[in-house]
């Protein structure tokens, strides 16, 4: 971006709920349903079907609404916006448009610069519109038909408008980031960009560094992962400063654009809609919100941990914070790891292990950590297991991918006693092991005992392999260490 021009940046957040059923009837809220299976005459907008508030949505956007520091409205409405595409049966959204259920609200995020401030206009509910599928082609260009599913026709959404707060594509993603951890967290929704359970719609503008006016507010849509969604916000930026700096400003345009990952460019989509073009009107079929504040204290009663209080609980345990942004980030590592410290594993070792090996194994897997079969507590008595000298952390990384599935979920200890992998702890069953090494091996004792000690690591790995991994180290150390020493002064003196 050129040195005169700063980004605007802010972003609607379109957020699908958990609750079981769709915002205003009974058919279920389920992705991945066979097309037009689970609809009705409500969802669908047939005539004479009457909408009824699902209000478990309405603890969701509660719960939202907390952990954004936002206002609760304590009455809202619902309103019809209207406007006409093929996979929205009604001809309208039931939306809310000038009294949201939360308002004036803020998200603090950590960015590489530190802590930063993003204001939430508001969040309000809504139902989401049908699916386009396009037949022929991987997009609407080039198809040949297009498939409507309606499953997904007055599934609940929060949608999230955030303030014009942001000032580059790093701090875009990282707010979407944190968002989808909060989502997660307190059970609002899976936030599964690729499915569409969470989609970020982002407004981008420039302006010239100084100036309080905005510039011309351009729209940013189908982009599928964070990682998209701040390339897509990097190439507009730029395509707005170059046709700004080529004075060809006027073809800044208010516009709706299309983010082509295989193209890595945004492209046209259709001229953005204004607030008249929608023609809101206040929801016939459905009476005011009320909220009271017994349910608002209810749900904050029944909220979960926040991600920002997770992570200041790790630093508490004397966690690196590059350690701590890793354990907090997914929801099912966190509890992962929740669960063994719960089950006694010191913090450090169970992160330490969490971090390497299962997740390097949850990657060769492709699946996330409350896929694999292991239990925390089986984690916690292994390392308990290294800590007390039982197995070493050799015969813990040679075993742990027989844990992963489960083999010692009924006890660590009693799976390695099986499998004959204790370590060998016995003093003289360790020196006899070290005695027979040593003798094994002359040329290398003899050149040990001229000078060449880095040899002490050939006899340690002959020591190990002589063991099968099994011996203790420590203990070998110390018998292997004092042999060699002897023989270095035996052969000194012989001298």
């Amino acid at each position: 971006m050129g040195r005169r021009y700063e980004a605007v940046i802010g972003i609607e957040t379109h957020v699908q709920l958990l609750t079981r059923t769709k915002a205003f009837c009974s058919c279920p809220n389920q992705y991945g349903d066979e097309p037009n299976t689970n609809i009705c005459p409500v969802c669908m907008g047939h005539p004479g079907s009457l909408p009824m508030l699902n209000q478990e949505a309405v603890n969701l956007a509660i719960r939202a609404g907390i952990a954004l520091n936002a206002n609760i409205a304590r009455r809202s409405k619902f309103d019809r916006k209207q406007y006409f595409y093929a996979d929205l049966p009604k001809g309208y959204q039931i939306s809310q448009y000038d009294v949201p259920v939360c308002s004036a609200g803020f998200l603090e995020v950590d960015t590489p610069e530190g802590v930063k401030r993003f204001g939430i206009t508001r969040a309000h509910l809504e139902e989401d519109a049908g699916k386009n599928v396009h037949g022929g082609a991987d997009s609407l260009s080039g198809s040949s038909h297009t498939l409507v599913d309606f499953n997904r026709a007055g599934v609940p959404l929060l949608e999230i408008v955030s303030e014009p707060d942001m000032r580059s594509a790093r701090d875009a993603a990282a707010y979407g980031a944190e968002l989808r951890r909060i989502c997660r967290f307190l059970g609002i929704s899976d936030g599964n960009m690729a499915e569409g359970s969470m989609r970020c719609d982002v407004n981008v503008s420039v302006r010239p560094k100084g100036q309080e006016q905005f510039g011309t507010k351009v729209e940013v849509k189908n982009m599928n992962s964070f990682s998209n969604m701040q390339k897509a916000i990097e190439f507009e930026i730029e395509r707005q400063v170059s046709l700004l700096q080529a004075g060809r400003g006027a073809e800044v345009v208010q516009e709706t654009r299309l983010w082509d990952e295989g193209r890595q460019e945004t492209s046209s989509m259709r001229t953005k809609e204004g607030l008249a073009d929608y023609r809101y009107f206040p929801e016939p079929d459905l009476p005011d919100l009320e909220i009271m504040e017994q349910q608002i204290e209810q749900v904050k009663a029944s909220m979960a941990e926040l991600p920002v209080a997770k992570r200041e609980r790790y630093l508490s345990l004397g966690l690196p914070k590059a350690d701590v942004l890793i354990l907090a980030d997914e929801l099912a590592t966190a509890d992962f790891f929740d669960a063994a410290m719960a089950a006694g594993a010191p913090a450090k070792a169970a992160a330490n292990w969490i971090m390497g090996d299962i997740m390097a194994a949850c990657k060769e897997r492709k699946m996330g950590m409350d896929g694999l079969a292991i239990t925390p507590g089986a984690l916690a008595e292994m390392i308990a297991l290294i800590e007390g000298g039982t197995i070493s952390g050799k015969i813990a990384k040679d075993v742990l991918p027989r844990l992963l599935d489960g083999e010692g979920n009924a006890g660590v200890k009693a799976f390695v006693e099986k499998e004959g992998l204790v370590q060998i702890s016995d003093e003289s069953a360790v020196e006899a092991m070290v005695d027979a090494v040593l003798a094994a091996n002359p040329n290398q004792l003899a050149q040990y005992c001229s000078g060449k000690t880095k040899l002490a690591g050939f006899f340690t790995g002959q020591v190990m392999k002589e063991s099968a991994g099994r011996v203790n180290p420590g203990l070998m150390n110390k018998i292997l260490m004092k042999k060699l020493a002897a023989a270095a002064a035996a052969a000194a003196e012989a001298a």
